[in-house]
Parts: structure tokens; sequence; C-alpha cells
């Protein structure tokens, strides 16, 4: 059973930065595909970036581009997410989740997921 705990949220101001990572165990995190995702106030759910266990790329959502990148660190069992030029309407609750292999369509296909970090960016 795989889990998955995010950590690295809190309060940052316009334009500033936060590197979200999210810790695996139970199972090698390399075997599966990963990703971040976010729930903003009164919004749905929605997908932001997703590497898949061969290291493929995919973009749900355009709005963290040129800003935001996903890597992973297999040897720690760690994925991160790296938020600079942050925006207000980038607060949310941010969550790691993770499938075999592959990233799905939809995102929700996904099958474990963390608990959330709250990134808090006020206007």
């Amino acid at each position: 059973q795989l889990e998955l705990v995010e950590s690295g949220g809190g309060l940052v101001q316009p334009g500033g930065s936060l590197r979200l990572s999210c810790v695996a165990s139970g199972s090698t995190l390399a075997d599966y595909a990963v990703g971040w995702f976010r729930q903003a106030p009164g919004k749905e759910r929605e997908g932001v970036l997703c590497l898949e266990s061969s290291g493929g790329l995919t973009i749900y959502a355009d709005s963290g581009k040129g800003r935001f990148t996903i890597s992973r660190d297999n040897a720690k069992n760690t994925v991160y997410l790296q938020m600079n030029s942050l925006k207000p309407e980038d607060t949310a609750v941010y969550y790691c989740a993770a499938r075999n292999l592959y990233c799905p369509t939809p995102y929700y296909a996904m099958d474990y997921w963390g608990k959330g970090t709250l990134v808090n960016v006020p206007s």
C-alpha cells in the first residue's frame, strides 16, 4: 500500500516562492506516475502537473506555465513542486497523488492520494 504525505505549504506573499514535498512510503515511488493537484476555495479540484514512471510529463492545466516545475528524487521516494512568482489565484490546498506507471486522464483516476497542504497567497 502506497502512503503519501505532503508538506511545505504556508503563507507566502505575491511574487514569492514555495517548494512542496510529497514523501511516499509503503512502496517504491519509482514504479508510479505521480502528480500534483489543487483545490481553490469554492472551486473543484484540478490537475496541475504529473510525471510518469518513465519521466514523461503531463500538463493538466496551463495556469502554472513558466512558474511551476515538478520533479522527483526516486532515491528519497519524494516528489516536489517548485512554485515561483506566486499569485493570489494559486491559493489552494495542494495534493499529491500516484498511479501505476502512467498519468491518467481524467486526473481523478489516480489511485493514491495524500491529505493535502495549504498554500495561501493573499491579495
